[in-house]
């Protein structure tokens, strides 16, 4: 179209000046004008088309492969492993703005190489310095491309997010921000970890779906029916509260003695229930064992027994006992 252009003008003008001159100075500008219209064009289709996905993912409609893992899989404990509103709308919102940052370098990216070559420079070298650059760049910063890469799938799988409970290994705390390079997470002890998300090998949540509590209670030795039928009436009351019984997923149970040593028999006490109320349903749970045992008069033989234990010196105790056998 150019060429014919040129040829126009030159036919009309006899002009090779004007020909020329008219193809730099109009026809030049027109084409790189329309290759950044044509890519800001392609960039706010496809942005547009991003958002779409973004707007559906953060009403729960996301497609299959942007859906975190644990949505994929079937299971029969809906509430418990339900995506919060809130939770879901950053995840997709995080995801959205990393894919159309990529859109926008690729695509503008592209343009930019178009324009070049409409100034007549020969791509090919730079294409292939870019390629060597990019080469060398990748060798030299390979853990934060590592890191970024993580991070990605991070967001994509929804391994975690803010405000979940999770175990990295060296820091066990609470999520407060999650980036495509790095999560901070805050500890018990109030410190702020950074930790790079191509550092982390495998990490433990434990702020989705279902939790089960496990409450070891040491008996001494004191009769172990006994104890097992205090611990098992103080479980049931428990499950029956009607300001705890919304909590659990499957009630408490006694499953028995555990393990016995010198110190004397430990019964297990286990629940199931939604892991956001882990913490407060295992202090209710211990505080409950306790008071049972103290009321049934199990905690003071338990106490009489060690004060016995501590005041008999080793080799009167085995006197003792000898004489008592026979």
């Amino acid at each position: 179209m150019g060429d014919d252009l040129c040829k126009s003008l030159y036919n009309l003008t006899d002009s090779i000046w004007l020909a020329d001159g008219g193809f730099y100075l109009l026809i030049k500008p027109l084409r790189i004008l329309a290759i950044i219209l044509g890519a800001m064009i392609a960039r706010a289709v496809i942005s547009h088309f991003i958002m779409n996905v973004v707007k559906r993912a953060s009403a729960g409609k996301a497609p299959t492969m942007l859906r975190p893992l644990r949505e994929k899989i079937p299971t029969s404990v809906v509430n418990a492993t339900t995506v919060f509103p809130e939770r879901r709308r950053q995840r997709a919102e995080a995801i959205g703005s990393v894919l159309k940052s990529m859109v926008t370098v690729g695509v503008f990216s592209i343009a930019f190489l178009i324009v070049l070559s409409e100034f007549g420079i020969d791509l090919a070298p730079l294409i292939a310095s870019l390629g060597i650059a990019g080469v060398a760049l990748g060798f030299g910063a390979q853990t934060l491309v590592k890191d970024l890469i993580a991070g990605l799938f991070m967001l994509l799988e929804d391994q975690y997010g803010v405000g979940d409970v999770v175990d990295t290994g060296e820091a066990v705390g609470v999520v407060e921000s999650v980036g495509l390079r790095t999560i901070t997470v805050r500890d018990a002890r109030g410190v702020l970890w950074y930790v790079r998300n191509g550092e982390i090998i495998r990490i433990g949540n434990k702020s989705q779906g279902w939790a089960q509590v496990m409450v070891d209670v040491p008996i001494g030795f004191v009769g172990v029916e006994e104890a097992t039928g205090v611990l098992r009436q103080a479980v049931a009351t428990f499950a029956a509260d009607p300001e705890f019984a919304g909590d659990f997923i499957d009630p408490p149970q006694v499953l028995g003695v555990e393990s016995i040593s010198v110190d004397g028999a430990v019964l297990r006490t286990i629940c199931k229930t939604s892991a956001d109320k882990q913490w407060i349903v295992q202090r209710e749970l211990r505080r409950r064992l306790t008071e049972a045992l103290e009321a049934s008069g199990i905690a003071a033989q338990m106490q009489a027994a060690r004060t016995l234990r501590a005041a008999v010196p080793p080799e009167e105790g085995t006197v003792v006992a000898a004489e008592s056998a026979s």
